[in-house]
Order: C-alpha cells, then structure tokens, then sequence
C-alpha cells in the first residue's frame, strides 16, 4: 500500500511539473511573438521614414528610430551599379531582430 502511494504521488508530481514546464513554454511564446510584431513594425516605420526623405530631400541618410513602446530600427540605403537603391531597415525588440529591404529603381 505505502508503495503504492508513493507510486502514485511520484505520477502526480511528474505531470505537475510537466505542465508547468509547457505553460512557462508557452508564456515566453506569447511574448516572443508581441516583440516580433514590435520589431516588424519598426523596420516598416524606418523603412516608410527612408522612402519619406528620398521623396522630400532627394537624398538617403542613415537613419536610427526609437519609439514609445521600446522598439529600435535603423535603416541605410546603397546606391548600386544600374542607378537603383536597395534599402535596408532593422527593427529591433527585445532579443527579436526583424529585417526589410527594398529596391527603388529609377
């Protein structure tokens, strides 16, 4: 009977922790996936930001955004060989990097 009991307690305990192990899995999931959508919104803001000045100014300049929820981006633009810019913008949240490019052909 004692043997039975401790049988039975030590099952308990293995789905009790394995449980919590899934749940914890699936918090940090859900976060992950806030700071994805953070970072891919950012890169578009700075992306969107670079487009903005090549239309108003006729010029590219290396740009770093911060914005109020906590995410980064930086974008740059390269002049390539047949006269077209490739853009490239980086928004950054949490430990989450999320990367867009362009091509403006003239």
């Amino acid at each position: 009977m004692i043997m039975a009991v401790i049988m039975l307690g030590g099952l308990l305990l293995s789905a009790t922790a394995i449980a919590g192990l899934l749940t914890i899995y699936q918090i940090r999931q859900s976060n992950d996936v806030i700071n994805s959508t953070k970072a891919f919104f950012a890169a578009d803001s700075a992306l969107e930001w670079q487009l903005n000045n090549y239309r108003r100014y006729g010029g590219y300049y290396p740009t770093s955004l911060v914005f109020s929820n906590g995410a980064t981006a930086t974008s740059s633009a390269n002049p390539l060989d047949d006269g077209s810019i490739d853009y490239i913008s980086e928004g950054f949240s949490g430990d989450t990097v999320r990367q867009l490019e362009t091509i403006l052909t003239q």
